[in-house]
């Protein structure tokens, strides 16, 4: 009888410490089914892209963008590799949005994570994120959180795209079928 409890408090143990050392899915919205494959020469691409059309513009005095999912994939994996929080993100540009899907961690907590936000242009021709959807998976999603979503996303524009658009002035963005047109004029 000893033995039976001495192996049952040992098992219940092994049970607890195997939990721990798991991560508790606390689910989220499903990946689209199409998952869009990260390289390191989209991010080239991309960059190479940004620099073709300032020179251009610099030029014609218009500067044109496409930028694809692939790139933009690819370019935010790359710029979140240092952290461990969000990972395996995939952006999708359709119907207007960019649709950005990822794993979130926070200790044994891990949930799929959606955030949709829609871009356009405003009178003075920046750059308007609006966050339109924020699903991390069961947990609600705090204002204060969706403010700050939509500050570092305007934030991580103006610290890849901005210092190329110096004396850039946008006049529209169009979000369809995978790719993100950008049109501006030089200043």
């Amino acid at each position: 009888m000893k033995n039976r409890k001495l192996t049952l408090v040992i098992g219940l143990f092994v049970l607890f410490l195997s939990v721990l050392a798991c991560t508790i899915n606390i689910g989220g919205p499903n990946y689209p089914q199409n998952r869009i494959p990260v390289s390191t020469d989209a991010v080239g691409e991309l960059k190479s892209a940004i620099q073709t059309s300032v020179a251009a513009g610099l030029e014609s005095g218009q500067v044109m963008l496409v930028i694809t999912e692939s790139q933009l994939t690819s370019y935010m994996a790359a710029s979140l590799q240092t952290q461990p929080f969000f990972t395996e993100p995939q952006v999708y540009l359709q119907d207007g949005q960019i649709q950005i899907y990822g794993l979130a961690r926070q200790g044994y907590l891990q949930a799929t994570v959606e955030i949709v936000v829609t871009a356009g242009v405003d009178a003075q021709g920046q750059l308007k994120i609006v966050l339109t959807t924020a699903n991390f998976g069961s947990l609600p999603v705090p204002v204060d959180l969706k403010d700050a979503i939509t500050a570092t996303i305007q934030e991580a524009y103006t610290g890849s795209i901005g210092p190329a658009a110096v004396g850039f002035r946008l006049e529209d963005i169009t979000i369809a079928n995978g790719t993100m047109t950008i049109i501006g004029r030089t200043k």
